[in-house]
């Protein structure tokens, strides 16, 4: 099974002051051994059009990392990027240190776009079935999946006469249902009002809790605000900034801004 939606058919640390050079060595080495996947210098250019130029960053494993910026930025770009779905220009994607070629991305990332609706003619229990089928998940799993996402009135529906946000409920339940170490979810939010947002902000902080690692590229600063951990803020192809929302107000210099505060002011 490829790790995108291009598939078969289903027929807290220690104060810097008090720091010795010894422990700042113990700290710095645990830090790496925590980070997942390494993004190096990734660079796309389209005639001459540069979409993404030198974006650096990493995620560390079991955090929800919020790829921040508004529509044109480069989301899409740099998460097909790093699936290995789209070819670049230059850099290069690690994982636990070691490059990951696009060939083999697939076997660690699922990549989930937005505004794909798979094998449309089925029913969602059918694609349910066949996601659970392919990744040898149980019954159980696949029905926690479905109430934990709010899919229980369209079971028997077709995909294709699904709403925009039933439609984004099935996408993030085969997410969830896929047993892959990173999952890439391209505006996870888009069709949802703010109570729908809520949960499957919800859903998805349980997903880490298991120890799962989310990257997910969201346009609407307050949803990253709520489900991120950090944010990567990225604007005209560039990164901005990086970090804990604390690590962007001392940035900035901005003790009590909010996303939108920061990313305005880094921009």
């Amino acid at each position: 099974m490829d790790g995108v939606l291009h598939l078969v058919s289903p027929d807290r640390p220690i104060p810097r002051n008090t720091t010795l050079p010894m422990e700042a060595a113990c700290a710095s080495e645990q830090a790496r051994d925590r980070v997942l996947l390494g993004v190096d210098s990734i660079t796309k250019q389209y005639v001459d059009q540069v979409v993404l130029a030198d974006v650096s960053f990493d995620i560390q494993a079991g955090e929800i990392v919020g790829i921040i910026g508004p529509n044109g930025a480069g989301k899409t770009t740099l998460l097909e990027a790093v699936a290995g779905m789209l070819p670049i220009d230059k850099g290069d994607v690690r994982w636990r240190g070691k490059p990951l070629p696009p060939s083999r991305r697939r076997e660690a990332i699922f990549y989930l776009p937005d505004g794909v609706r798979p094998y449309q003619d089925q029913p969602v229990t059918r694609v349910l079935t066949f996601f659970a089928d392919v990744y040898r998940r149980s019954t159980n799993e696949v029905e926690n999946s479905v109430e934990s996402v709010g899919l229980t009135p369209v079971l028997r529906k077709r995909v294709y006469s699904l709403s925009k946000g039933y439609g984004r409920r099935l996408m993030v339940a085969l997410g969830l249902l896929t047993p892959h170490p990173l999952l890439l979810m391209d505006e996870p939010f888009d069709g949802f009002d703010i109570r729908q947002t809520r949960g499957i902000a919800g859903v998805l902080r349980k997903e880490a809790t298991k120890g799962r690692t989310l990257v997910l590229a969201i346009h609407q600063l307050i949803d990253a605000e709520r489900v991120c951990d950090r944010f990567i803020l990225l604007a005209d192809g560039r990164v901005r900034g990086a970090g804990t929302l604390g690590d962007l107000r001392r940035q900035t210099g901005i003790s009590a801004g909010n996303l939108e505060d920061i990313f305005l002011a880094l921009t």
